[in-house]
Parts: C-alpha cells; structure tokens; sequence
C-alpha cells in the first residue's frame, strides 16, 4: 500500500517537473514575455513581470489540488473571464509576432497592404465566436 502511494508521488512530481520544464521553456526559448515587454514598452517593470509569472503558476497549482471555489458576484465573473481572456489574447499576439505568423500570411495570400482588415477580422471573429459560445452553450 506504501509503495502504490510513493510511486503516486513519484509520478506526480515528475508529471509536474515535466510540465512546469515545458512551461518555461515555452516562455524562455520563444522569448513571450520580453517580446511583451518589448513592445509595451515597461523594462523597468520586468521584475514584477515576473513575480506575475511565478505567482500565477502557483495559485494556479493551489486552486487545482484544493476544493477552494470562489465566490462572487456576476460583475466579478466578467472582471476575472476578462483577465483571462487578456492573458490569453496578449499570450497568443506574443507567439504569432514572435513566429512572424501574420506578415508571413499575409504575403502569401497576397494582401499585404490589407493586413489590418486580416488582424480585425480574427479579433472580432474571436470575439463573436466566443460570445456564441458563451450565451449559447453556457447560458
């Protein structure tokens, strides 16, 4: 019964290793957050760049291993959904500029001059999708 429990750990600290290794390595070897940093233009906030980081990991950790639900009123929902929703935006605008994804498609399809009509219409089709999703399916 012992062993089953200490290989239990085992796995699981080295399943958290793994992960928490390819988190770093997303952040570090794609270079997000000082292309972040970079473009808004906040060097001299990058120490709390990073506390941001490591803390989030870790409150992340927490809520996921402990039955904590928070409660709160519908205005707080949005305040928190749009937070995430911001986290993931800038996250996603990060890794395309870092890849160079949007130039790249753009000239392939030809419309270079355009490429601010390519930008808005993944936005507001993000936005209307996830809108879609949200009253549709979770309301």
């Amino acid at each position: 019964m012992i062993i089953n429990r200490l290989a239990e750990v085992f796995v699981g600290f080295a399943s958290g290793l793994v992960v928490g290794t390819g988190f770093v390595a997303f952040l570090t070897v794609l270079g997000i957050i000082p292309r972040l940093v970079q473009l808004s233009k906040s060097i001299k906030y990058v120490n709390k760049y990073q506390a941001a980081v490591i803390l989030g990991a870790l409150l992340g950790v927490y809520l996921s291993f402990t039955d904590i639900s928070i409660r709160g009123s519908t205005m707080l929902v949005f305040l928190w959904g749009g937070f995430h929703g911001i986290f993931i935006g800038m996250l996603a605008a990060a890794l395309t500029e870092v890849l160079n994804v949007f130039p790249l498609l753009a000239k392939r399809i030809g419309i270079e001059n355009h490429i601010i009509w390519l930008l808005m219409a993944i936005v507001f089709g993000k936005i209307f999708g996830s809108l879609f999703q949200w009253l549709y399916f979770v309301l």
